[in-house]
């Protein structure tokens, strides 16, 4: 487990400096998780699943516990100081909480839109890698700090993780406006998944760089 501060140098943003980027302790897990549910205010996916406000912020919540929550017992759940952007990543051999989203989903989604948010993700899963990897289930940046560096500060600081460890990584793209950034860190679309009505998720892999 992470709780210190695992970076000592600034990283710089457009217009100034971040401070290091840390891994959330439990204790601040729910920081982590509303900076995420604030990220994902916007996204077309957790919007198609929880069009309505009360219904988005009073559920999607429990979607980030389920999904990524593993990351914060993990030592993976890298924010920013100020929880205005959260990354949570699980460790190779680590995976949402199966048992947990699907109570979510039987709690929160309507009867007879069930099957395709189940087919939406259970396609998802599909798309992993076999070998070992790190998977980026959900990243977020608080909706009034969008475009101010900060999710490319996140991604390059887990990237160099994964080189470290010499592993591919593996994310899906919910949010067309995020896949150029997820590029320039040299992740790949292999793909296409939609179910139902649902909007397009693209699911991405970078290699391992050794």
């Amino acid at each position: 487990m992470f709780s210190e501060a695992i970076t000592k140098e600034q990283i710089e943003v457009p217009g100034g400096f971040l401070e290091p980027i840390f891994a959330a302790t439990m204790a601040q897990a729910e920081s982590a998780v509303a900076a995420v549910t604030m990220g994902f205010s916007t996204d077309p996916v957790a919007r198609w699943m929880y069009p309505q406000p009360a219904q988005y912020f009073g559920w999607f919540p429990r979607c980030v516990r389920a999904f990524a929550g593993a990351a914060i017992e993990h030592g993976s759940a890298y924010c920013t100081p100020d929880f205005s952007g959260a990354a949570m990543w699980l460790p190779p051999g680590i995976h949402p909480d199966q048992d947990a989203f699907i109570e979510l989903i039987w709690d929160s989604i309507p009867e007879e839109r069930q099957a395709d948010v189940f087919s939406l993700f259970e396609q998802m899963g599909s798309f992993h890698p076999e070998e070992p990897h790190w998977y980026l289930p959900m990243i977020g940046v608080d909706t009034h700090k969008q475009g101010s560096g900060i999710g490319r500060a996140l991604m390059k600081h887990a990237v160099e993780r994964c080189d470290n460890d010499g592993l591919p990584a593996y994310l899906e793209s919910s949010n067309p406006r995020n896949i150029s950034l997820y590029q320039r860190f040299g992740f790949e679309a292999i793909g296409e998944i939609r179910a139902g009505g649902s909007p397009p998720v693209v699911p991405m892999l970078r290699k391992a760089r050794r």
